[in-house]
C-alpha cells in the first residue's frame, strides 16, 4: 500500500511515518508533504493509495486537499488527522468520502485498525462504491464520449472491446479519447478497463456459483493463467488468497 502523509508539523509528520512504518513492509511511506498545495500536486504525481491529511495546513486545508482530488477525480483514499476531536470537521470530512477520522499521534493499534479498514475499501469499495449505480452515473460530469466509452465498457467488457474499436464506433482518433478518458476518469482507459474487469470477476467469485476458469472468460480474458496475474496485480492477492474470505 502507498501512502502519502501530508503533515506541516515535523514531528508529527515524522512520527506518524514512522509509525507507519513500523507496522509491516507493506505499508510503504512514498512522500510526505507540508503544506495541502505540495501535498495535491505529489497526490496527482506519486498517485497514491491512500493519503493521512492533517486538518489545518498552510495554502491548503486537509478538506480543502480531499475536495480539490475529488473534483480531478483522483482516486486516493483520505484519512483525516487532528489534535482534536472537531465532530464539524470529521462530518465535512465523511461527506466528502473521507475512509477514517483519528486523532493525533494515533495508537499502534487504532492506526493498524484504520490501515485495515483502508486496505478493504481498496479491495472491495466502500459501502457507496458498492451501489448498483452505472458507469455513466458514477462519472456524471464527465465529457459525453467518455460517458458513452463507459457504457460499451459496461456493455462490452466480456469481449474484445478496445479504445481503437470504441474510438472508431464514436468516430473520433484514439488519441482524443484517450486524452478525454485520462483527463475525466483520472487513470487511462488501459488501466481503467483492466481494473473494471477484475471487480466484476471478484464479483461472481464472491457469488461462489463459477469456477475460476468460468469466471475469467466471463469477464474478458482468455488465458486463465493471465487472469490470475491480473487479479493479483489489481487485487493485492491471488484468487485463492481472496476467495478465503469469502
Amino acid at each position: 500500500m502507498k501512502i502519502l502523509v501530508a503533515e506541516d508539523e515535523q514531528r508529527a509528520r515524522e512520527g506518524l511515518c514512522e509509525l507507519i512504518s513500523s507496522l509491516g513492509e507493506k505499508y510503504q511511506i512514498i512522500g510526505s508533504a507540508v503544506n495541502g498545495r505540495d501535498a495535491l500536486a505529489m497526490i496527482q504525481d506519486m498517485q497514491p493509495d491512500v493519503v493521512f491529511t492533517d486538518i489545518k495546513m498552510p495554502y491548503m486545508s486537509g478538506l480543502e486537499l480531499i475536495r480539490a482530488a475529488r473534483k480531478q477525480r483522483l482516486e486516493t483514499r483520505f484519512v483525516l488527522t487532528s489534535a482534536y476531536a472537531e465532530f464539524e470537521y470529521a462530518k465535512e470530512a465523511m461527506k466528502l468520502g473521507c475512509d477514517d477520522y483519528i486523532l493525533k499521534p494515533p495508537m499502534r493499534s487504532e492506526l493498524q485498525k484504520t490501515l485495515d479498514n483502508v486496505e478493504h475499501i481498496l479491495k472491495y469499495g466502500s459501502r457507496q462504491e458498492q451501489k448498483n449505480d452505472s458507469l455513466e452515473q458514477q462519472y456524471p460530469q464527465a465529457h459525453k464520449l467518455v460517458r458513452r466509452t463507459l457504457q460499451m465498457i459496461e456493455s462490452g467488457y466480456k469481449g474484445n472491446l478496445n479504445q481503437q474499436y470504441i474510438a472508431q464506433q464514436l468516430e473520433v482518433s484514439p488519441e482524443y479519447l484517450s486524452y478525454l478518458f485520462a483527463r475525466d476518469i483520472g487513470i487511462t482507459f488501459a488501466r481503467f478497463i483492466r481494473e473494471y474487469r477484475i471487480r466484476q470477476a471478484a464479483r461472481l467469485l464472491r457469488k461462489g456459483t463459477s469456477t475460476v476458469k468460468d469466471v475469467a472468460y466471463e469477464t474478458g480474458f482468455t488465458d486463465r493463467k493471465y487472469f490470475c496475474k491480473v487479479f493479483h496485480e489489481v487485487m493485492g492477492e491471488s484468487v485463492s488468497e481472496y476467495m478465503k474470505h469469502l
